[in-house]
């Protein structure tokens, strides 16, 4: 068990360097390449995709029909429903609190609050991604070794770290522009992803100690993957695409592949 939490402590660690390494591109320019954000930001979202299902939903589908009462296609539908509402009410409440914000007029910590509450949307984004890692690994208690389950883990771990580049930058540099120090952006910016080891040291206790809750964590985090990468990631990633309308699509297809090449492949 002490094996399992410290493997998904050490993942959510890299996770949060990749964002620590994204908000680190403030020291070299103020606006990031768009082609190259945009095709990251798409073979992220292919990735994530793809590891929703392989593994997480298709693991979540095979433990509910092999441990518990409850029909599996109703706990992985519960759990998925869950982790995109999850996420839903999370955008939900900083939405809520940007509205508070943008009605304050004249107020000298206005600029503050903002900056703060960019700072807020990102990392509430990412603790259900630190929880999604930490599920993962979390299968892997008792001794379950396995190339699969392995293999999931690590994939899961890697497609959330890199879609983390890009949110590091995109809280950066957005507060570059608006005339805080590098120093600073890079600071709040790999802030952010702080979240992620906790969340992620959380899922995997959760899974350790609580055994029946497995296929739904898996399913949570399926959900939670699927909006952002829908609602977030693929929507970011199409933007400004007027000369090369398929450039950030081929990274869908190319992070898709590349995630169940691997599943398939080595499960």
């Amino acid at each position: 068990m002490d094996n399992v939490v410290i493997l998904a402590l050490l993942a959510t660690l890299g996770t949060w360097l990749v964002t620590a390494l994204g908000a680190a591109t403030v020291v070299f320019f103020r606006t990031p390449n768009q082609k190259v954000m945009n095709l990251s930001l798409g073979f992220a979202s292919g990735v994530m995709i793809a590891a929703s299902f392989w593994s997480l939903l298709q693991p979540a589908i095979e433990r509910a029909e092999e441990s518990l009462a409850v029909p599996a296609y109703l706990v992985v539908t519960a759990g998925f429903l869950f982790g995109a509402l999850f996420m839903w009410g999370s955008d939900k409440i900083v939405l809520l609190t940007q509205r508070d914000v943008d009605n304050i007029q004249g107020t000298p910590h206005r600029r503050f609050r903002r900056i703060m509450m960019l700072i807020l949307s990102i990392t509430l984004h990412n603790i259900p991604e630190g929880l999604a890692v930490g599920v993962a690994f979390g299968v892997l208690k008792n001794g379950e070794w396995s190339t699969e389950t392995l293999m999931g883990a690590i994939t899961i771990a890697i497609g959330i770290g890199l879609q983390n580049f890009p949110e590091g930058a995109a809280v950066s540099l957005p507060l570059r522009r608006e005339g805080v120090s590098a120093k600073k952006c890079f600071l709040y910016g790999q802030a952010s992803g702080m979240v992620e080891p906790i969340a992620g040291v959380l899922g995997a206790l959760l899974v350790v100690y609580v055994e029946a809750i497995l296929p739904y964590a898996l399913a949570f985090a399926a959900g939670a993957m699927i909006l952002v990468a829908v609602h977030e990631l693929i929507p970011e990633c199409q933007k400004n695409q007027e000369t090369q309308p398929y450039f950030a699509t081929m990274g869908i297809v190319i992070g898709f592949a590349t995630m169940m090449l691997l599943d398939v492949m080595l499960g």
